[in-house]
């Protein structure tokens, strides 16, 4: 079993950094996705009361549950602010989707606080073609 496929058949729970509630949006489609194949999700954005039927929060320090995936879609550039967010949460892994990476200062960061980091990789092609 490849990494990828271990955090994903283990995890259950996934919060989704900049999810929209616009079906028109990769992040709401990938969410919906997730929806379907058993993941419960937890969207973070400010700006929205809820989204695919889940109550909406702020930023993830605000989420009163366990969370095991941190889904990023943000910016490249707002990346490293939202990966300071995610090392005071208890989420093991950071996913970054695709095209956005981060700097080896940022990487090692993580690296350091025992998450999972995982760059430029969409979650739910991951999830499509892994399980």
């Amino acid at each position: 079993m490849s990494d990828l496929e271990s955090i994903l058949t283990t995890s259950k729970t996934i919060a989704i950094v900049g999810l929209s509630d616009n079906p028109e949006r990769d992040s709401y489609n990938i969410a919906r996705l997730l929806q379907k194949n058993g993941y419960r999700i937890i969207p973070v954005n400010p700006t929205i009361e809820e989204s695919l039927g889940e109550k909406s929060y702020p930023d993830l320090t605000s989420i009163p549950v366990d969370i095991d995936i941190i889904n990023v879609f943000r910016k490249p550039e707002e990346v490293p602010a939202v990966i300071d967010e995610v090392l005071r949460t208890n989420a093991g892994t950071i996913w970054l989707q695709t095209g956005i990476t981060v700097d080896g200062t940022v990487a090692k960061k993580v690296e350091e606080s025992g998450k999972t980091l995982v760059q430029d990789t969409c979650i739910g092609v991951a999830v499509r073609t892994l399980l």
